[in-house]
């Protein structure tokens, strides 16, 4: 018996893709359109989770949005990567293992300074392993894509995502796709090691919110090829994005890696770094999962096999750091001299609610904090009103999530913007922000 997850409506996006650089970041505003469709990718439809080792779940969101797909840039790198256990490596490639498929184990506990594995599986047995799923169904916004349970196995160690042609699909080219649905993250550095047999279905390592998107981190993407990959961070409603793109032999074994902090998203291939993300202010900062996945796209002319592909994964290895220090999170400043929530404030409070919920954080502090004020007593009055004007509209929203527990603290900073010039207090200037506990 299997649950099917019901979602409410498909996303649909337009974008392109057109640089030639070997790796260069660049932002792209989407846009919404009847002509989206041939670019659109979502995992929003309606499909069946089985979940090993639970009993069935339904998952509401879990997807992958895509923009155009990049041609061939006609250079390959390798088949053998050329910095392996090489001293100027930074993150973890593996432990040399001629017993594993790809000659490599998971790497050990400390492979990172400041981090600590908290979980490994080298897909041992014939199953999946507990608290991962398997996707089954149509894919919203692609006709002609379609996941199936039999195209999924596990065994000699590995995780395979089979493509070929199912008669049980009327012959049509149907791709396998897993998430593993029992395990939240909220930063940490995540290590896929995985290769391609050929060209055809896309491979895609994604990071997806739990609540709400985006945002959405895929850090090991492909459109059909095996010279190049794409790692892309999904940012904000309007679905803007930053990518990075990699010349690489993708039917080589590769460990792919992306390490998610409070400040930065960075992307690894064999322990070196091939793309960062370094704006604080766009990092996602909420619970998300693991998925993994092929896709075809035949019916909108790419994507599309000609002979049965799989994508091989050996192990995948997750580590979260060691500090303890939670990130402030800004929303947004207030007009000069004013305590009332803009509309965009407001709308910053809303996913706040969320990302509480989310978390299942248990308390709240809201420090205001003013500006342009002269007088340390009006400044104390001005951003405590602020602080206490947000509290009182995320209660709101938190109730409305039937998130009743949060104890919600509103404090006002004083004058300490107004009368000091050091860095974190302009930061803070006409701002209140949330620290979660």
């Amino acid at each position: 018996m299997h649950e099917r997850a019901g979602i409410s409506e498909p996303l649909e996006f337009e974008g392109t893709s057109s640089s030639s650089a070997r790796t260069r970041p660049w932002t792209l505003r989407l846009r919404t359109g009847r002509s989206a469709r041939r670019f659109a990718a979502t995992l929003l439809g309606v499909f069946t989770l089985i979940v090993a080792g639970t009993a069935p779940i339904a998952l509401a969101t879990s997807a992958s949005a895509v923009v155009a797909p990049r041609g061939s840039s006609g250079q390959s790198a390798p088949a053998t990567r050329p910095t392996s256990h090489n001293s100027a490596t930074t993150y973890p490639v593996g432990t040399p293992d001629t017993t594993q498929p790809s000659g490599e184990a998971p790497p050990a506990v400390s492979d990172i300074p400041g981090y600590q594995l908290n979980y490994v599986t080298n897909f041992s047995g014939n199953s999946l392993p507990a608290g991962w799923a398997i996707f089954t169904g149509k894919p919203s916004g692609d006709p002609g894509g379609q996941w199936a349970s039999n195209h999924v196995g596990v065994s000699n160690h590995m995780l395979q995502l089979n493509t070929f042609r199912d008669p049980n699909f009327n012959n049509n080219w149907v791709t396998g796709g897993v998430c593993q649905c029992g395990v939240r993250h909220t930063y940490g550095a995540i290590f896929v090691r995985s290769r391609m047999t050929g060209p055809g279905p896309t491979q895609v390592a994604i990071l997806w919110p739990v609540v709400g998107w985006p945002p959405e981190i895929d850090f090991d993407e492909t459109y059909g090829g095996v010279s190049t990959s794409q790692a892309t961070l999904h940012y904000t409603s309007a679905n803007l994005q930053i990518h990075s793109n990699l010349d690489i032999n993708m039917t080589a074994w590769h460990t792919w890696g992306v390490i998610w902090t409070p400040t930065s998203i960075t992307y690894t291939v064999d322990g070196n770094v091939w793309g960062t993300v370094t704006n604080p202010t766009i990092i996602p900062d909420q619970q998300m999962i693991l998925t993994l996945q092929q896709q075809t796209w035949c019916t909108s002319g790419f994507a599309c096999p000609t002979s049965p592909e799989s994508t091989d994964i050996n192990w995948v290895a997750e580590y979260t750091s060691t500090s303890t220090s939670p990130k402030p999170i800004g929303l947004g400043s207030f007009a000069n001299n004013s305590a009332v929530l803009s509309r965009s404030m407001r709308a910053r409070i809303r996913h706040l609610a969320k990302v509480i919920a989310g978390r299942g954080a248990a308390a709240v502090t809201l420090t205001g904090y003013a500006t342009d004020v002269v007088s340390p007593v009006n400044a104390l009055v001005m951003s405590t009103e602020r602080a206490n004007n947000v509290k009182h509209y995320l209660e709101q929203q938190l109730a409305s999530l039937n998130d009743l527990t949060v104890s919600v603290v509103a404090i006002g900073a004083g004058d300490l913007v107004a009368s000091t010039t050091i860095v974190n207090a302009r930061v803070g200037s006409g701002k209140v922000v949330a620290l979660l506990k």
